[in-house]
């Protein structure tokens, strides 16, 4: 019996595995921001299209 060696698949899996690990790290970051949001003060800023306008002199 043969067995047939698949090409790319070491490719696929090695892109999986460094997909998986980059949405792990970005999954990590994302959940210290949030916790960093959470700590810290609230948001005074005003919003809006107002804010974005310069005041008339």
């Amino acid at each position: 019996m043969t067995q047939k060696k698949e090409h790319g698949s070491g490719d696929g899996n090695r892109r999986k595995a460094r997909l998986a690990e980059a949405l792990r790290a970005n999954l990590q970051k994302r959940k210290a921001q949030m916790r960093s949001r959470r700590t810290g003060e609230a948001d005074t800023r005003p919003e809006g299209l107002a804010a974005a306008e310069k005041p008339k002199e």
